[in-house]
């Protein structure tokens, strides 16, 4: 059935319109062979692309029609043929499929299982469709911004429609600073003993948000096009708290060298470089992992990951910070 007269919803699963009639070819295939098949077996739907696949199913690579019009007869498909190919995994919805059709600016895409068989393919036809039924010029919007394109009336609408959508996530930032705010009563006796302390909370904290701001912007551009995993989730914060720690150590460092200059007291310094160093490293690996987590749980990171991560980052960096001091400092 065309999908013009399917009602396309954004959480459908993109295995719902998928298409088959595509052209299955085999890499043991010469180029000769291959064009002697399709002449003889000629595709019922449209010609998009050309897909490799073993006896099983499993995608193997894709060959384009320039590609195989213009290589000798002799040739195997497996020689010419694109082995990188960008696929949907079958739990994709069709929102996923629309940022495809955004970031790579491919024609279609070969819908895979988990072991890499090829179940069908989806079209560009699925994104203008999409678009045709939104009628509505908010769903529209919605649907634009979702995909991580700005539509212009975010910028010059409603002052009060952006106000409600964007106050409330403040409330992660107040109840951040209320909570350092009460932290810094808990550790009143260090504050009253080592009063530099208060001098450089200022410091420690901007480190960790600048830090955990970058986190959430690189995992927000790794999550366009692509479905995290749990293992893919905790390997990418290992690596991210390693980057974090340099980071930390690195501010922390120049910190501690001004503080000695300025007020010449050692353990001070060393206070400043443990809490920046494993303060931004924790703000930096929750920065990553929020957008991904949010996303895992399909829930929409853009707009909640950046208040919950500098927020998480204030209060445990904070933590970190005049615990070192109460240990260090006595």
């Amino acid at each position: 059935m065309p999908t013009s007269v399917i009602r396309i919803n954004l959480t459908d699963p993109v295995r719902q319109h998928i298409h088959q009639d595509f052209t299955r070819l085999r890499p043991e295939q010469t180029v000769g062979e291959a064009l002697d098949w399709l002449r003889k077996n000629p595709p019922t739907g449209r010609i998009i692309y050309f897909y490799v696949v073993d006896a099983e199913d499993r995608l193997q690579g894709v060959v384009p029609t320039r590609r195989l019009m213009l290589s000798p007869p002799e040739r195997k498909l497996a020689d010419i043929m694109v082995r990188e190919v960008v696929t949907l995994p079958e739990a994709a919805t069709v929102l996923d499929a629309c940022e495809f059709f955004i970031l790579h600016r491919l024609l279609a895409f070969p819908v895979v299982d988990n072991q890499k068989r090829m179940l069908g393919l989806v079209d560009v036809d699925l994104y203008t469709s999409e678009l045709r039924d939104l009628d509505d010029n908010n769903q529209r919007d919605d649907l634009f911004q979702r995909i991580g394109v700005y539509a212009a009336g975010e910028q010059t609408g409603n002052v009060g429609l952006a106000f409600r959508r964007r106050f409330p996530w403040l409330g992660c930032n107040v109840t951040a600073g209320l909570i350092c705010a009460a932290l810094a009563g808990v550790y009143e006796k260090e504050l009253n003993k080592v009063v530099a302390l208060a001098f450089f909370i200022p410091v420690v904290l901007n480190l960790a948000e600048a830090v955990a701001s970058q986190s959430v912007s690189l995992a927000l551009q790794a999550l366009h096009g692509r479905r995290p995993t749990w293992k893919s989730l905790f390997r990418q914060i290992g690596r991210e708290l390693q980057t974090g720690f340099l980071l930390g150590a690195g501010g922390g460092i120049v910190v501690a060298i001004a503080s000695l200059i300025w007020l010449q007291q050692g353990k001070l310094a060393l206070c400043l470089i443990g809490g920046i160093a494993v303060g931004v490293a924790a703000a930096a690996a929750m920065g990553l992992a929020l957008p991904m987590l949010l996303r895992l749980l399909r829930l929409e990171p853009r707009v909640a990951a950046g208040p919950i991560a500098l927020a998480s980052a204030d209060i445990v960096t904070i933590l970190i910070y005049f615990n070192l001091a109460r240990w260090l400092l006595g």
